[in-house]
């Protein structure tokens, strides 16, 4: 059960009231053998009453203050009032006290001056039978009692709870993520150990975030790093061949320089590649939005990549229906088909073939790019997304690629809202499939659209 700090303020308020009354009640109980506050009253009456009487005896009789006889009726009438009296003489000395036990400063007393005639006779002690000190004691004692049950009420559901959370900040600050948030039946409390567990959560994440980072950004630079070392050392040898005479006969020079060239724009593609997967991992790229064929794009990718097919003997089917209309960045969108495209062809072997399939379902525009390929391996097929990642045969440095083509490609349709995934077909090759919304149906493709509006 959690209750509010008003609910938890009231109840202590309560309590700090009703004990020392319950206390005072119990008090006057055991001495009047009543709960009435009224009758206690009425007890006052009458034990003033019963003063004014022995006063009136010990006055009228001031002759006979030191008479035995008197003095015993005089204890016989304060033993039916349960009262003790002391008798001074007018210099302070004791002339008579009628119980000399009784001597405690903390009973009740009244004390009255006899004069007669204008002449101080003596002074008069009474102690008073039953008072409402001990219920005044009572009280003050349940009051005490009921400031220590709230002080270490609070310091149970409130201080603790705070000293916990400051601790757990401490700990937070020092860079230790395991740390032990305390519970509350408070309900303000509780919601800020709630929201600091979240806040804890999300500071985890950011900073695990940052740190995978961290360590991405470190391989893709000593992954780029060795990727340019490789086309520039080659390239650097076969100009140093050019330079030195190695290459004499016109064949040998058309061949180096052929390589060169080849290093060249393997050098081109994979700076570029970097660029880009660069702009969209640590930038945010605005999107130039437009209503297009889907079918289209896919048909201009095929058509740039028919000459490298045809130098390699490969059949490309195309599969499309109408009507696929889409939202998007036609740039983006298109460097991502034809990194899937060239990651096709140049993973299918001479002779072999590559499907393209599109077609619109409810609210998608769905693709299928097949090859006959040696496929992904299990390894390949949960990495494949990765920067900089290549599988051991179909992914290899030797067939040119940078690493990075299926990356953009994928971020590209996550930026479009849509998915792209890779599998096998079950007849061999490799399968990479993918969607996206159509036209209008994309939430952020509208973002970007009303953000492009409002500038």
């Amino acid at each position: 059960m959690k209750l509010r700090i008003r609910t938890f303020t009231i109840l202590c308020l309560f309590f700090l009231l009703t004990v020392p009354w319950i206390f005072f009640l119990t008090a006057n109980f055991v001495e009047t053998q009543t709960l009435s506050i009224s009758k206690s009253h009425r007890l006052n009456e009458e034990l003033q009453r019963q003063i004014t009487e022995t006063i009136h005896m010990i006055e009228a009789n001031s002759d006979q203050w030191e008479d035995p006889d008197w003095q015993h009726r005089l204890i016989t009438h304060l033993q039916k009032t349960e009262m003790d009296v002391v008798i001074q003489s007018a210099s302070n000395s004791e002339i008579y006290r009628s119980n000399p036990e009784r001597r405690s400063a903390l009973s009740s007393t009244e004390q009255f001056s006899i004069i007669k005639d204008g002449q101080l006779l003596g002074r008069v002690s009474v102690y008073l039978p039953r008072s409402t000190s001990v219920q005044m004691m009572m009280a003050l004692i349940g009051l005490l009692l009921a400031f220590v049950v709230i002080g270490m009420t609070m310091r149970r559901f409130l201080l603790k709870p705070l000293e916990r959370m400051s601790k757990a900040a401490r700990q937070l600050a020092e860079g230790d993520w395991d740390v032990l948030l305390p519970t509350s039946s408070i309900t303000e409390i509780a919601e800020v150990r709630d929201g600091f567990e979240v806040m804890v959560k999300g500071l985890e994440l950011s900073y695990r975030k940052q740190t995978e980072l961290e360590e991405e950004r470190r391989f893709v630079i000593a992954a780029v790093a060795h990727d340019l070392r490789t086309p520039l050392f080659a390239l650097r040898g076969y100009l140093d061949g050019l330079e030195q005479g190695i290459a004499q006969s016109p064949e040998k020079i058309a061949k180096y320089i052929a390589v060169c060239k080849e290093k060249s724009a393997q050098l081109d593609r994979l700076v570029e590649d970097l660029f880009t997967f660069t702009k969209m991992d640590y930038f945010e790229t605005q999107l130039n939005n437009k209503t297009m064929d889907f079918a289209h794009i896919l048909q201009e990718s095929i058509d740039s990549l028919t000459p490298q097919a045809r130098e390699k003997h490969i059949s490309l089917s195309t599969d499309f229906t109408h009507n696929c209309f889409i939202s998007g960045d036609k740039h983006l969108l298109e460097r991502a088909m034809n990194n899937i495209l060239e990651n096709a062809v140049r993973h299918t072997p001479s002779g072999g073939e590559i499907d393209v399939h599109c077609h619109r379902d409810d609210q998608y525009v769905r693709f299928t790019i097949r090859d006959s390929g040696a496929g992904f391996s299990m390894e390949e097929l949960t990495r494949v997304f990765e920067p900089l990642y290549r599988g051991e045969s179909s992914r290899s440095r030797s067939t040119g690629g940078s690493g990075l083509g299926l990356t953009i490609s994928h971020r590209i349709m996550k930026q479009h809202g849509g998915e792209l995934e890779a599998s096998n077909h079950p007849q061999g090759g490799a399968v990479l499939a993918g969607w996206l919304p159509v036209a209008g149906s994309n939430p952020k493709v509208k973002e970007a659209n009303s953000e492009i509006s409002d500038n």
